[in-house]
């Protein structure tokens, strides 16, 4: 089994025409911990929703996030609810923790290619985390949850719907995530691959299926640094 490069080879990146970029914990770095805020809401939802104690809304939430890719969609399954009432309200954050970051901007913009953020939230979420990263204007659209049909990452029928959409030729494609499970579709497609792990993995707090192993052979490389690994790729 090949392990993953930790630096980016240009031989690797020389024919990528389309650059994908996940949002949460990937465009901005895992101790941000911006998520923090959207779980809380979301936990705060399946309790009022349910009229479950705190304790009981958090596992069902996390149950459902684990068999579905995303609470919401467990929830519009087992449930029927409304995903705009709930998208808005999961989203309901401060954004004031991201700060405007120039050097990943001009990487970004470096980057030959088109650029686009593919998340499992919502359109007006990545645009109010972009944009105060200064960074939202360098991309040529957001495919989010809703254009997904509410179907999230990791199921290839979304990958799927996205590459058509924007008519991305996948063997000329990257996709950069923090969640290894939302990479094996991308692989599988021709994609290459790039995974965003926290700097100091033992400090954070994160599920172990959650992380990378060893056994995680879809992945090309992993980095902690996606300024550094974009600056290196934008000078080809």
């Amino acid at each position: 089994m090949t392990k993953p490069k930790t630096s980016p080879d240009p031989a690797d990146f020389t024919q990528i025409k389309d650059w994908v970029f996940d949002l949460d914990n990937t465009l901005y770095p895992h101790h941000v911990n911006l998520f923090a805020q959207i779980d809380k809401n979301m936990g705060a939802y399946v309790a009022e929703l349910l009229q479950l104690e705190p304790d009981e809304a958090r596992a069902l939430q996390k149950r459902y996030y684990h068999e579905h890719g995303t609470t919401l969609q467990g929830l519009m399954l087992h449930h029927g609810i409304n995903p705009d009432e709930f998208l808005e309200r999961a989203h309901a954050i401060d954004y004031s923790a991201l700060l405007p970051h120039p050097e990943l901007g001009d990487a970004i913009k470096s980057l030959p290619g088109r650029k686009f953020i593919f998340t499992n939230g919502s359109v007006p979420h990545a645009e109010a985390a972009a944009r105060a990263l200064g960074i939202l204007d360098h991309f040529d659209d957001i495919f989010d949850i809703v254009a997904a049909d509410y179907v999230p990452k990791p199921a290839g029928a979304t990958y799927d719907k996205f590459a058509s959409l924007h008519r991305v030729d996948t063997g000329h494609a990257v996709m950069f995530e923090d969640l290894p499970r939302n990479l094996k579709a991308p692989k599988a497609l021709g994609m290459r691959t790039v995974l965003l792990v926290p700097r100091n993995l033992d400090d954070v707090l994160i599920e172990r299926w959650e992380t990378f192993s060893e056994e995680d052979d879809h992945i090309d490389y992993v980095t902690d640094d996606l300024t550094s690994f974009l600056a290196l790729l934008s000078t080809r």
